[in-house]
């Protein structure tokens, strides 16, 4: 695999398609567009994963809420897509128990939400993870002790799947790579190159190292920017109006021990009665989401304390005897949901209406966007992006005479290439510890399995050969130094923050977000790309600056 400079150097002068935007829905049409067998570009401003992608609910879903609004199509679509997801990326996308409790007085009951659960079960014609149960109070009691017993009714208890957004954004650009993808990251698209006619006919590319720019041209340009697709937009038409109404969700993060809960259990907001989730996810619980509506730059958004305290008030209602506080939360996340605006009505609809389906607009100048959608469907909509992108292609007579079938609903993502049939993971960690040559603890052994899947053995092998790289990056921590090695020979790293958020996940998860270990990444990392102190100091301090923006609802305090 290129590195991040290799693949900058690398970048033809034209292809068949460039995309902009390196987010979970970009990296999907690069892959589709890749396994057709044509030439492709993907451009992405920062990170790949860095915007919405790896600020999601961090959930695969089909999306039960949306039943109670008729949205059929997209619950169909949704649960669909979850059985592909599972059998393309079998460790990162796995099934989690959903606990749906219900209390006396709620205009929720079980005979209502038990046919909700065999309609969406019916929806994914009955390949759901696990089939639903309805649990009585005892039971409830039993399977989540610290759940609210008082007027307790009963409980649904049904099946979706958690996935490290990040990651499973990363491998789909990693597919897409391998099958000859050009992903240029932390290049940001200046402008757009047109034709004498007006039509767009590639893009204007900065390398955010040294800030030199170069141009691409390309047969189609599609805009996969999701929070900063209007901003994109402006850049090929200036006067056309809002495609997006963005709202702001955001996810803190305790010790699992202060929050113990067994399932994602389903909370409702004690004011506006409003769902969120308590997720169990390792030593830790996330609880999430808000949403509203949200005015300001994407890349800026950040937790408020106002949006804290909202839901530790609703951990709290359901959660009486394990009250979560202010001095529990370890790190908070916010991301921008670009949800197609709805068209002008005399109702204004909340944020939480706003439909979360996609939408495909090719502009007056050939310009493709995809906008809207969710983190799920993302396949799916990369997949009709490029039908649409085959038709400009081959009405300007630029389509290759022999494309490949993409397969993409069939092909596995790489880490999970070899992934055992019966998906066992403790099979994988083994593997992982017999090639690390006993070098690495079965608590780190059974984390890189997870977190990269076969691919894990490739890392191991590294620590074999190279035995100092078996370093934890933080003491006590599963997260290793071979982790940063891997992460800029492999998956396209160049910042401190691409390693510590989107490929190891420690800004979430360590107790002090890894300001202490930062200085030692930035050093490992200065020595494998050739940094100078100058840009040592840049992305150490970019890096810090992300943790404080997570940190900033404190200044409310």
């Amino acid at each position: 695999m290129p590195s991040r400079e290799q693949m900058w150097s690398q970048l033809p002068d034209e292809v068949d398609v460039a995309v902009v935007g390196g987010g979970i829905t970009g990296a999907g049409i690069a892959r589709d567009a890749a396994r057709r067998g044509l030439r492709v570009a993907l451009f992405e401003m920062d990170d790949l994963a860095y915007g919405t992608s790896s600020r999601s609910a961090k959930l695969i879903h089909g999306g039960l809420r949306y039943l109670e609004s008729y949205q059929f199509s997209l619950v169909f679509e949704s649960v669909g897509e979850r059985r592909v997801l599972l059998d393309l990326a079998p460790h990162l996308v796995n099934p989690l128990a959903f606990l749906f409790p219900v209390y006396e007085g709620s205009r929720r009951n079980l005979r209502k939400i038990g046919a909700g659960l065999w309609l969406y079960e019916g929806l994914s014609l009955f390949r759901s993870p696990k089939k639903h149960q309805r649990l009585k109070p005892d039971d409830v009691a039993k399977m989540e002790p610290i759940l609210k017993q008082e007027g307790l009714e009963g409980a649904a208890l049904y099946y979706d799947c958690s996935t490290d957004d990040a990651r499973l954004t990363l491998e789909s650009a990693l597919d897409a790579a391998e099958h000859g993808a050009m992903i240029a990251t932390h290049a940001p698209v200046r402008g757009f190159l047109k034709d004498e006619g007006g039509r767009i006919s590639g893009v204007v590319v900065e390398n955010a190292r040294d800030h030199r720019t170069r141009e691409v041209r390309a047969h189609v340009v599609i805009n996969a920017t999701g929070p900063w697709t209007d901003l994109t937009l402006a850049m090929s038409e200036p006067k056309r109006g809002k495609v997006l109404r963005p709202t702001k969700g955001i996810h803190i993060v305790v010790e699992a021990q202060k929050l113990p809960v067994r399932h994602a259990v389903i909370c409702f907001h004690p004011v506006d009665d409003r769902a969120l989730f308590a997720v169990p996810w390792g030593e830790r619980t996330y609880v999430g989401t808000t949403d509203t509506d949200y005015d300001g730059t994407p890349g800026e958004e950040y937790a408020t304390l106002e949006d804290v305290d909202y839901l530790l008030e609703a951990a709290k209602a359901s959660f009486p005897d394990y009250p979560i506080s202010r001095n529990d939360v370890i790190a908070t996340w916010a991301g921008i949901r670009a949800l197609i605006a709805p068209e002008p009505s005399t109702e204004e609809l909340a944020e939480s209406a706003v439909s979360r389906e996609h939408e495909i607009i090719v502009g007056e100048d050939g310009l493709i966007t995809i906008a809207g959608g969710k983190l799920t469907t993302y396949r799916k909509m990369a997949e009709e992006v490029m039908g649409t992108a085959i038709q400009m292609l081959r009405l300007s007579e630029q389509l290759p005479e022999t494309l490949t079938p993409t397969h993409s609903d069939e092909e596995p993502l790489p880490g999970a290439i070899g992934w055992p049939e019966d998906d066992d993971n403790e099979k994988v960690a083994k593997r992982v510890t017999e090639v690390a040559q006993g070098l690495l603890s079965a608590e780190t052994c059974l984390y890189l399995a997870n977190a990269y899947g076969m691919r894990a053995i490739w890392l191991a092998e590294r620590c074999a050969a190279e035995p100092s790289s078996c370093e934890p990056i933080i003491a006590g921590r599963p997260e290793i130094m071979a982790q940063v090695d891997f992460g800029v020979d492999e998956e396209l790293a160049a910042t401190v923050s691409d390693i510590m958020i989107r490929r190891t996940q420690i800004f979430f998860r360590d107790l002090d977000q890894g300001l202490g270990a930062a200085e030692k990444v930035a050093d490992r990392m200065a020595s494998l790309i050739g940094w100078n102190e100058q840009e040592r100091r840049r992305w150490l301090d970019a890096y810090r600056a992300e943790v404080a923006l997570s940190r900033r609802w404190k200044e409310g305090l």
